[in-house]
Formats: structure tokens, sequence, C-alpha cells
């Protein structure tokens, strides 16, 4: 049986300039997207980016692939593994002549790059997954911002004095300059003295205590202050913890005491921790042996 070699149809004008183009929009949204999360991320914006990167590659591809890749509807029995010498010859011919894909200039180059480029910036939310301090990989889930001479504020950002701590009443609390951090959050309440039947972790000022605003069984925020009986309840799970006897659990599926806040009245009046949580907030799965 006798074959022909197919013949090699020119590229239509401008091929390879649009498939250059759509590897570099390719590249140019991977950076963005790069530049964008490294910048502090916004949501939108990497979303819009990734778009423009994987559009840019797939377009690229696919007119690759249906303007320069040969193509036709050759059927014929199969013949062993090894392709005989004329096919050997016409396919070597086709792979290096002028107009060959592999041929074209700039086109791997621009894939390369499109390729790296998104290959770079998918490394960059692991960033997330990896604490600052690599010595220690709990570090940033044992201390909060919380540290000594931080004032405690609102969460307007408004200094508080001890007086803006009434009796039967508890106030959220939040360290200065950190008002959105997550595990930051406290509450501070005064209490009667006389009536603690064990010493807060944390001490306390003439009755007033401050802790963790987040539930030690999962992390929900402790809500619910009982005044008089001195007990704060979660409306997640019905945890139950008692002021008087240092805030541990007395109900629910809690089993560690919410973690307290040292803190005094600094030299402007105003009240500031003298350090962080006496144990990490929040859930404590994550913190065992």
């Amino acid at each position: 049986m006798s074959r022909r070699r197919p013949p090699v149809t020119p590229a239509p004008p401008g091929v390879n300039r649009r498939i250059v183009l759509s590897f570099l929009t390719s590249a140019a949204g991977a950076v963005g997207f790069a530049v964008t999360y490294g910048l502090g991320g916004q949501t939108q914006w990497e979303g819009v980016c990734l778009a423009v990167a994987f559009a840019g590659l797939a377009t690229g591809l696919a007119i690759w692939g249906k303007r320069l890749v040969p193509v036709g509807g050759y059927v014929e029995e199969h013949e062993g593994f090894t392709p005989p010498p004329a096919e050997q010859a016409m396919t070597a011919a086709v792979l290096t002549a002028p107009d060959s894909p592999t041929r074209r200039r700039g086109l791997l180059g621009a894939l390369t790059l499109a390729l790296t480029a998104l290959g770079a910036a998918a490394l960059f939310p692991l960033r997330s997954l990896l604490p600052w301090d690599r010595t220690r990989p709990l570090a940033a889930l044992r201390h909060t911002p919380w540290r000594a001479g931080v004032r405690l504020v609102t969460s307007e950002g408004r200094p508080l004095r001890p007086s803006d701590i009434p009796p039967g009443t508890a106030v959220g609390v939040f360290p200065e300059g950190h008002v959105e951090a997550a595990d930051a959050p406290a509450f501070a309440v005064r209490l009667q003295p006389e009536r603690f039947t064990r010493p807060p972790a944390a001490g306390h000022l003439d009755g007033l205590v401050v802790h963790s605003l987040l539930c030690t069984h999962a992390g929900c925020p402790v809500r619910l202050y009982l005044d008089g009986t001195g007990r704060v309840l979660c409306p997640c799970h019905q945890s139950s913890f008692d002021l008087f006897a240092a805030a541990r659990p007395v109900a629910g599926p809690a089993a560690r005491p919410l973690p307290g806040l040292p803190v005094e009245v600094g030299p402007d009046g105003f009240l500031r921790a003298t350090g962080d949580f006496t144990r990490p907030p929040g859930a404590g799965f994550w913190s065992r042996p």
C-alpha cells in the first residue's frame, strides 16, 4: 500500500502572535494572583486573576492544537510497533519543517513562562499552612496579641478604665491595635472577691477578672453572663463556667477552664494586660501532648 506524505498546511497569519499573547496573559494572571495574595489577599481579585491565568493558558493551547498541529483522517491497519521507514521519514519531515509547531519561535518559551508562573503562584497559598516560626510549629496557636502593656479596649477601640466595668455586666474587651484578632476576644466582669472558692488563675483587681471569650470546647463565643451566679454560658453546646471557681467548667462538654488574662491599672489610669492568657484560648484538641 503506497503512502503519500500529507501536505503541511501553512498556518493562518497571526496565529503565532495570538498564541503568545494568550500565554503571556496567563502568566500575567498568575503574577497578579501572587501579588494580590502577598499583599494580604482579596478573594474576588484572586479569583479574577486565576480565571485570567487559566483562561489564557486554555486559549493558547486550544489555538495551538487546532491551528498548528497537523491533523488528518488517515485510517490503516496496525502493522507492528515499529513505524515503517517511510512513516518515520514523514514524521521527521513534519517536525523539522519550517512551519512545525515545535520550531515556531516564541511559542514554547511563552508556554513555559505561563506554566512556570502558574506553578509559582500555586505555591503562595502554601504559606498559609506554615507557621512563621518554623522551629515551633504551634507557636502561632499558643500565643495571642495580648502582651504586657497592651491596653484593654472596646470593639470601637476605646480604652477602658476599671470604672467602665460596672457590677453585674460582662464587657467585651480586645487588645489595642488588634481588635480583629480571632483568638484575642475576652470579657471583663466585676465579682465579689469574698465569693471566690478558687482564686482566679490570672489574679483579679478588687474582684475584676478577665477571661477569654472563646469556649474551650469548640471555640464558640461565651456570650451569656448569669448575674448573681457568677457563671457564663456558651449557647452553642450549653457549656457553663463558674467564674467564682477560676472559670472551671461545671456543665456541658467543655473540659478546660476559660483562660484568664492578667491585668493591671496603668499609669494613665487605663486597664492593661501584664501578659498573655494563662492558657491557649479556644478549643483544646490541638494542644494535647
